[in-house]
């Protein structure tokens, strides 16, 4: 009896612990508009070297080789390019 009291009251603590409210964060709006000043970058490939998706000129992950900027579809791609760029640089 004593231990179902005391596994009622350690489950009633925990619940409680994860009940609680989580902190309501105010994020920034976006402050892209059609006034902004923000260039188009065109990219020296036209698809992503490492999975083949197409690029567009708003990709985030980009690397920059010999000069030259490249797109990627994900961080993973952009990693993987920086590994090796020569193996998959287009000549």
């Amino acid at each position: 009896m004593k231990s179902k009291i005391i596994l009622t009251a350690l489950l009633s603590v925990s619940l409680m612990a994860c009940a609680q409210e989580t902190p309501k964060v105010k994020h920034k709006k976006s402050t892209t508009s059609s006034k902004s000043n923000t260039t188009k970058v065109k990219f020296a490939n036209v698809e992503d070297p490492i999975c083949h998706m197409p690029t567009e000129a708003n990709m985030k992950d980009t690397a920059v080789y010999k000069n030259k900027t490249y797109g990627f579809c994900s961080a993973y791609c952009k990693d993987e390019f920086k590994k090796n760029p020569e193996k998959y640089v287009q000549k």
